[in-house]
C-alpha cells in the first residue's frame, strides 16, 4: 500500500518546512509514504526549499495557473508514481498532519473511496462570525446539489483512493473543493468525512480576496457543476415558470373569448404564446443537454478505463521489465500486431518515472530526488 501526500504550493517557502516536518513517515496499513510538492509557478524559492527538505517529488507547473490546476496536476503525478492512496493538504500548514492516519483509515479498510477532513469551524478563532455563517450556508447548499452529507465542503484536507482519483474532473480554474464534491456525489462514489484538527493561522488566504468575490465565484461553480450533471432537470425547472404563466394567460384569454364579448385581449394571447414558446425551447434544450451529458459520461468512463489500465501496468511492471521492454522494442515491432500493442502499452511507463525512498520498518531520513 503506497501513500503519497501531495501539497499544492504557491509562494510557500516560509511555511513549507513546517508542513514537511510534521508529515508522517510511517502509518498503520501503509508500506510506502512519499511526498509530492506541486509548485504552481511560485516566484519565491518554494521548489528549491522542497528539494532541500528531501521531498520525493517536486513538480513545477511553470506559470501560476491556480489552485484547481495545481491540484489536478498533483493527482496526475501521484497516479504516475503508483499511489494507492492520495492525501491532499495545504501548503500553509492549516491542517494537523497527525490526523492523516484517521483520514486514510476508511479507505484502507475499503469502506470509502474519498474521505474529507471536517474542520471544527465553530471553534476556529480567526474565522469571523460572518465567515462561519457563510461556511455553514455554503456547505448546506453544496450538500443539496451533490446529494452528499459532507459538513465542511470547502476543506482541502482530503484522501482519495487511486480509482477515485482517476475519476476526478475539475473544469473551473478557481478551486477544486466544491466541484469535486458535486462530481463525486453524482458519480455515486462512497464519500465520507472525519473530524480533523487545524493549526494556528500562518497567513491570510490567497483564495479569498474578498467575501463577495468568493461567494459569487462559488455560486457560479455550484450552478455550472449541477447543470453539467443534471441538465435535463435544470432546464425543466427553468421551463416550468414561463410555461405555467403562459398557460394561465392563455386560459384567461379563452375565458374572455368564449364567455364574454369575444373581442380584445390579443396582447395577452401574444404574451402567452411567447411564454409557451420559451418554455418549449427550454424543454428541447434540456433534452439536447441530457444527450450531451450522456455522451460525456461515456467519454469519462472510457478515459477512466484507459487510466486504470495504464496504472495497473505501471504497478505490476518492475524497473527491470521496463528497461527490457524498451530494449526489445525494435524487434517486437517486426514480430506481430500483438507484440506491437504490448510494447505500445509499456512504452509510456518510463516517461517521467519518479521513485523515492520507501518507508518500510523504522523511520529514516528522506533522500532528495530530481523532479
Amino acid at each position: 500500500m503506497k501513500l503519497i501526500l501531495q501539497i499544492p504550493c504557491y509562494n510557500e517557502e516560509k511555511t513549507l518546512p513546517d508542513v514537511i516536518r510534521d508529515l508522517p513517515q510511517k502509518l498503520p496499513g501503509v508500506d510506502e509514504i512519499e511526498y509530492l510538492v506541486v509548485d504552481d509557478g511560485s516566484t519565491d524559492n518554494t521548489a528549491e526549499v522542497a528539494r532541500s527538505l528531501g521531498v520525493h517529488h517536486v513538480h513545477s507547473i511553470g506559470t501560476n495557473q491556480g489552485l484547481a490546476a495545481a491540484f489536478m496536476a498533483g493527482i496526475s503525478q501521484c497516479l504516475e508514481a503508483g499511489a494507492d492512496i492520495i492525501v491532499n493538504t495545504d501548503g500553509d500548514n492549516q491542517y494537523d498532519a497527525d490526523c492523516i492516519g484517521e483520514l486514510i483509515a476508511p479507505i484502507i479498510e475499503g469502506r470509502m473511496d474519498v474521505v474529507i477532513g471536517t474542520r471544527p469551524v465553530e471553534q476556529i478563532e480567526h474565522f469571523s462570525p460572518l465567515k462561519k455563517f457563510l461556511q455553514r450556508l455554503g456547505s448546506r447548499v453544496v450538500r443539496w446539489f451533490s446529494g452528499t452529507d459532507i459538513p465542511d465542503t470547502t476543506s482541502g484536507f482530503r484522501a482519495y483512493s487511486a480509482e477515485a482519483a482517476m475519476r476526478l474532473r475539475v473544469l473551473n480554474g478557481y478551486t477544486y473543493t466544491i466541484e469535486t464534491i458535486i462530481h463525486m456525489g453524482h458519480m455515486n462514489m462512497r464519500i465520507g468525512h472525519v473530524p480533523v484538527r487545524v493549526n494556528p493561522k500562518t497567513r491570510e488566504s490567497r483564495l479569498i480576496p474578498s467575501m463577495r468575490a468568493y461567494i459569487w465565484r462559488s455560486a457560479a461553480i455550484i450552478l455550472r457543476s449541477y447543470v453539467t450533471y443534471k441538465p435535463l432537470r435544470t432546464f425543466l425547472y427553468c421551463a416550468i415558470p414561463p410555461g405555467l404563466i403562459g398557460l394561465a394567460i392563455c386560459l384567461r384569454f379563452m375565458y374572455y373569448f368564449l364567455l364574454r364579448d369575444g373581442s380584445g385581449h390579443i396582447q395577452s394571447l401574444i404574451l402567452a404564446a411567447i411564454l409557451l414558446i420559451v418554455s418549449f425551447t427550454m424543454v428541447v434544450l434540456g433534452i439536447l443537454a441530457d444527450l450531451i451529458s450522456t455522451n460525456r459520461r461515456l467519454i469519462e468512463e472510457a478515459i477512466f478505463i484507459q487510466r486504470k489500465h495504464i496504472y495497473e501496468i505501471r504497478k505490476n511492471t518492475s524497473p527491470t521489465q521496463e528497461v527490457a521492454a524498451e530494449m526489445e522494442t525494435p524487434s517486437a515491432n517486426k514480430s506481430s500486431p500483438r507484440s506491437r500493442l504490448e510494447i505500445r502499452d509499456l512504452a509510456p511507463i518510463t516517461a517521467n518515472r519518479k521513485r523515492g525512498p520507501t518507508c518500510y520498518g523504522e523511520k529514516h531520513p528522506l533522500r532528495e530526488t530530481e523532479p
